[in-house]
């Protein structure tokens, strides 16, 4: 969690003398520092100056964080965990589909959790790469497996003590809209899509257990830049695909979301999946 920062720079231009004192999204946060201060020439962290250290105040002040103790139990914790490269499965393949009573006993609502995690259902609307409301989303509800959605009301808790929050682009999909994706692709000639597993023909998001979603800056509303925009068919969405600030942005996503058990598919940098025993398929509406 994100509680402070304290970094000193050299006499040249904005050299970093030791490591921030910063857990997840340690960088992600000196970004944002930059772009809500960079109009003032006096505390941009990035400006040539002779040696500046940007307190636990200034973050607290801007960013929301309570104030740091010091920098000894910072430093204890140790860095954040490197950004997982492990093969992710998309795939939800030989697993039953469960009935009506089931799934709405097992799915709960993520914002009943946690109010401020941001919803915006692609596919309930026609902003998709079908172009049309896919069958089964009648609503903007974003639903979940219980343990999954407590997860990520964990991670949105996280992230909100350093000015950030979710916005989730899908969650729960019932098995028919799945369908409904690989009619697309068979009936458009983009089966490539399918052999390389962008689409898939029995998703994780079928078990109530995946999730797509991206940063949102508190204070602006505003989604973070994370290099592409949300079902990208390309080698661009794959989450180390990128550099710079982008490729920061991703890592600090990565590592919030892996910190509640999540685990990413690496071919999406918005897509994240959670382990659950036994799951089911369902295809009950989203209403």
């Amino acid at each position: 969690m994100i509680n402070c920062l304290s970094i000193d720079f050299d006499h040249n231009c904005g050299t970093v003398i030791g490591e921030p004192t910063i857990g997840i999204g340690g960088d992600l946060l000196i970004d944002r520092l930059n772009e809500q201060i960079g109009r003032h020439p006096a505390i941009n962290l990035r400006r040539c100056a002779s040696a500046w250290r940007v307190t636990a105040g200034l973050v607290a002040g801007l960013a929301g964080a309570s104030a740091c103790p010091g920098r000894a139990a910072e430093r204890q914790a140790g860095p954040p965990p490197a950004t997982s490269t492990a093969r992710q499965p998309v795939q939800a393949d030989s697993v039953k589909l469960a009935s009506d009573q089931v799934a709405d006993s097992l799915l709960v609502d993520v914002r009943s959790l946690d109010p401020a995690i941001l919803v915006d259902l692609r596919y309930a609307t026609a902003n998709n790469f079908t172009g049309a409301v896919l069958p089964g989303y009648q609503a903007q509800k974003a639903l979940l497996r219980r343990e999954a959605a407590q997860a990520l009301a964990r991670v949105e808790g996280r992230l909100r003590s350093g000015g950030l929050g979710l916005r989730i682009w899908d969650a729960y999909r019932p098995l028919r809209a799945t369908m409904a994706m690989v009619a697309w692709a068979e009936s458009t000639g983009r089966t490539d899509l399918l052999d390389q597993e962008y689409i898939a023909r029995r998703s994780r998001h079928n078990l109530g257990v995946a999730v797509d979603l991206t940063l949102v800056d508190l204070v602006t509303g505003t989604e973070l830049d994370l290099g592409t925009p949300f079902d990208t068919f390309s080698e661009a969405a794959w989450t180390a695909n990128a550099e710079g600030r982008v490729l920061r942005y991703r890592q600090a996503l990565v590592r919030a979301m892996e910190s509640e058990g999540f685990q990413n598919y690496e071919k999406e940098w918005w897509h994240f999946s959670y382990p659950v025993p036994d799951p089911e398929a369902f295809d009950v509406p989203i209403r």
